[in-house]
């Protein structure tokens, strides 16, 4: 996992090595310091992502939100880039997010509402994939990769702390008196029971 996640730093450890990459956290092109790559809240408390780092999809936000006709720096003036975030949190401060959603519609800009999980499952996206599945009430991820002849499914539901802690400890060898010795003591989690404070479920 570790050697993964330095793969996927790939990009960074190339702009750092460029000079174009500062320890600073949130001053950087991708980390939150450029105003045309990051989050803003809207009038509703809710938030938008923008990425526009590209020349036209920027050029098409500075559109969207009214500034295309101003002075402004240019898109990579570092400097210019903690003002015009205020500048820009200010415009989207003026909508709602699902105001600003429609304003973008149609427009190469880059931009996605933020969503909660619960609006990320119900996103027409993911009902027309089928991201997302139903077990017993609860909503789950559906399995992938998903395959034509061999479809996954899902084998079982999460369980109650406790559900399984008589089979497990019986499985590792312990007899019902040493499974009640140690329920007793809140070592394990009863069936059905919140976990003993302190200590891993059972």
């Amino acid at each position: 996992m570790v050697d993964g996640a330095a793969l996927l730093m790939s990009v960074f450890w190339g702009l750092d090595a460029m000079g174009y990459w500062s320890e600073a956290r949130g001053t950087n092109l991708l980390d939150g310091g450029a105003h045309f790559y990051g989050v803003y809240e809207t009038a509703d408390g809710r938030w938008v992502s923008v990425g526009a780092f590209e020349p036209k999809f920027y050029a098409e936000l500075l559109a969207v939100l009214g500034l295309d006709g101003e002075e402004l720096p240019d898109q990579m003036d570092r400097d210019a880039w903690p003002a015009m975030r205020e500048r820009l949190a200010a415009i989207f401060r003026t909508r709602t997010r699902d105001e600003w959603v429609a304003a973008m519609e149609g427009h190469e800009v880059c931009f996605a509402p933020v969503l909660t999980m619960r609006e990320a499952r119900d996103h027409p996206h993911h009902r027309a994939r089928a991201t997302f599945t139903e077990v017993d009430g609860a909503p789950h991820p559906a399995p992938a990769p998903r395959f034509s002849r061999t479809p996954g499914a899902i084998a079982r539901v999460p369980v109650a702390p406790g559900a399984d802690t008589d089979t497990a400890l019986a499985d590792w060898g312990l007899d019902p008196a040493e499974v009640a010795e140690l329920r007793d003591a809140g070592a394990v989690a009863s069936p059905g029971g919140p976990p003993a404070p302190g200590r891993p479920d059972g």
